[in-house]
């Protein structure tokens, strides 16, 4: 049971202390949000990386199942990247992409992905709750997500960005420790954030910030869920242990990496967007890592078109496999059933 203290979330009526975390790239659908709900807990649709118009369908597909559920956006925290260093790393993948047949974008792509157009929509349709990750969003946005009854939660890495974010009107904070999978939600990309055991960031940002605390990253046991809750978490948010769930979108390739024998390890790695993320360590990694340039989201959109191709082929040395430390426990049962199971 979410525990009194975290009075932001006792309004969602949640009974099962462990969150599906929204996973951006189309892992996470609306049926999964769904299935969280029903086995007591509660789903993010990841707005990342959709057009507003999708987004809209996907919030549309959410209320059909009558549940409460949360949607994260991308904060713009750009990573500029010069132009001959963009161009430097495109020419690297030259070869890859022809391989596909693909034309690599010849200059840095920079977006906000949609952020202001997403913000409209949630004010003009608001949802129970919206966290954001990748960076703080302005005062202004959280206050008016908070005047038409909101929940705003913020990622954070670090106890100054708990601060950050607290001072900012957050009243939720999504504690992520550098254990977890896809990207960090750190504020400074350029400087990845301190390995500290989730317990203690849990425990050191609930005492310093005094906000509920959701605490996220390599959660893929129900005696790590309970260590998280135990050092003072109301929920635990997961991600990794439902990229094989019934309801997940992930594609062939990543599902069957996460049980190849061969893929023993996950690494931060910023070789296929720019930007820190965590995932099984595979060719393209070894292979570019060192020369890739800081530089997102410029560095997402040239790798995107070479990450889809190849996923498309089945040839997951060249895809971001996106995967949290606890990958092994990633198993082909429904959504409700993973999550009753980590609760313990």
């Amino acid at each position: 049971m979410v525990t009194p203290s975290s009075s932001a979330l006792t309004g969602l009526g949640l009974n099962l202390p462990v969150l599906a975390a929204p996973m951006a790239g189309g892992a996470t659908t609306p049926a999964m949000v769904i299935a969280a709900a029903h086995a007591g807990g509660m789903g993010f649709l990841a707005a990342g990386y959709k057009d507003p118009q999708r987004l809209v369908a996907e919030i549309a597909a959410a209320r059909q199942g009558s549940v409460p559920f949360g949607v994260n956006l991308f904060a713009p925290n750009p990573v500029p990247i010069a132009t001959p260093d963009y161009r430097r790393y495109a020419d690297a993948l030259r070869g890859e992409a022809d391989r596909f047949g693909l034309t690599l974008p010849g200059g840095p792509i920079d977006d906000d992905d949609a952020f202001g157009d997403k913000i409209d929509l949630l004010l003009a349709d608001p949802v129970p709750i919206v966290s954001f990750t990748f960076g703080l969003p302005p005062r202004a946005v959280i206050a008016s997500l908070r005047t038409v009854g909101t929940i705003v939660a913020q990622t954070v890495t670090a106890l100054p960005e708990a601060w950050a974010a607290a001072d900012a009107g957050a009243e939720i904070l999504i504690v992520q420790a550098a254990a977890a999978g896809g990207h960090s939600g750190t504020f400074t990309p350029d400087r990845p954030p301190e390995v500290v055991p989730i317990t203690d960031l849990v425990a050191r940002v609930g005492a310093e910030v005094g906000l509920p605390v959701i605490a996220a990253g390599g959660l893929a046991t129900a005696q790590a869920v309970a260590g998280v809750l135990e050092a003072g978490a109301a929920a635990a948010a997961v991600g990794t242990v439902l990229l094989r769930a019934d309801e997940s979108a992930a594609s062939a390739t990543h599902k069957a990496a996460l049980v190849d024998s061969a893929r023993t390890e996950t690494v931060l790695t910023r070789a296929f967007t720019g930007r820190p993320a965590r995932g099984l360590r595979n060719t393209f990694i070894d292979r570019y890592e060192e020369i890739a340039p800081l530089g997102y989201p410029a560095i997402h959109h040239l790798t995107s078109p070479l990450r889809k191709a190849a996923a498309a082929a089945g040839e997951a040395d060249l895809v971001h496999l996106w995967a949290g430390t606890g990958y092994r426990h990633a198993r082909a049962e429904p959504t409700a059933a993973i999550l009753t199971s980590l609760a313990g």
